[in-house]
């Protein structure tokens, strides 16, 4: 007898059968992809002269990463299927927007809920915040987003949006620092699936989660002084005329 537990595995019909599934709306979810990018990209209260948004990053899942996805979320007891794959996978399409400072957070935040409010968008669950860290924990509190916190060390806040309810069409915003992104990026290529088992690494991967949080708390507090600073410079000019 094998005493090694036995691994769920789905069938490759059933794969195939699913994965053709999404072939038929990929057209359809890739021009929501570009049209959540463009929103962020172009919206004036977030760019130009305010400068809120760095930089918008966008991408469709990859066939690789789509099937180990639904392979990881798939059991013979809640088993992924064609008929609810669009529910249960709803990072098909992606768009990540990346900001300078945490302060600045809010602003797009309050962008993204007036275009569901507007009714060009609707939530697909409510927003979730990210974090492992106490301080952050409580500002995105004080935003009114749900909070979960992360033994990995991941921040992020994660928004899943559709053109309108019952849409088989969804994409997944998330929404962090630069300090974070590059964070995001450095243990991704580290830990993603169980990439690797070295100790020292995953160790670096927690001290660099920590500079990420002093680094952005810096970099709140660089923007405070020079805002401060610049008003009352401002001020003292008009004063003066």
């Amino acid at each position: 007898m094998n005493d090694e537990a036995s691994v769920e595995i789905i069938d490759e019909a059933s794969m195939n059968t699913i994965i053709k599934r999404i072939e038929s709306e990929r057209y359809y979810i890739d021009l929501f992809r570009k049209s959540t990018a463009s929103f962020f990209e172009g919206h004036p209260d977030l760019t130009e002269k305010h400068r809120i948004v760095h930089s918008v990053k966008s991408r469709l899942k990859n066939w690789d990463r789509l099937r180990e996805k639904i392979q990881r979320k798939w059991t013979p007891k809640d088993p992924i299927t064609s008929d609810n794959v669009f529910d249960r996978i709803t990072d098909l399409a992606g768009v990540r927007v990346l900001h300078l400072y945490q302060a600045q957070f809010p602003q797009i935040h309050k962008a993204i809920i007036q275009r569901v409010d507007d009714e060009y968008w609707t939530l697909h669950e409510d927003p979730k915040a990210y974090t492992w860290d106490p301080e952050s924990k409580e500002f995105f509190e004080a935003q009114g987003l749900n909070v979960e916190v992360k033994d990995s060390l991941y921040t992020s806040i994660h928004y899943v949006i559709r053109p309108k309810a019952g849409s088989n069409v969804s994409c997944e915003i998330q929404v962090r620092t630069l300090f974070e992104e590059i964070w995001g990026e450095i243990d991704h290529l580290v830990n993603y699936s169980g990439s690797t088992n070295n100790v020292a690494c995953k160790e670096q991967v927690g001290v660099l989660a920590r500079l990420v949080g002093a680094g952005s708390r810096l970099a709140d507090s660089i923007w405070s002084t020079y805002e401060s600073t610049y008003s009352e410079e401002k001020k003292a000019r008009e004063d003066s005329n």
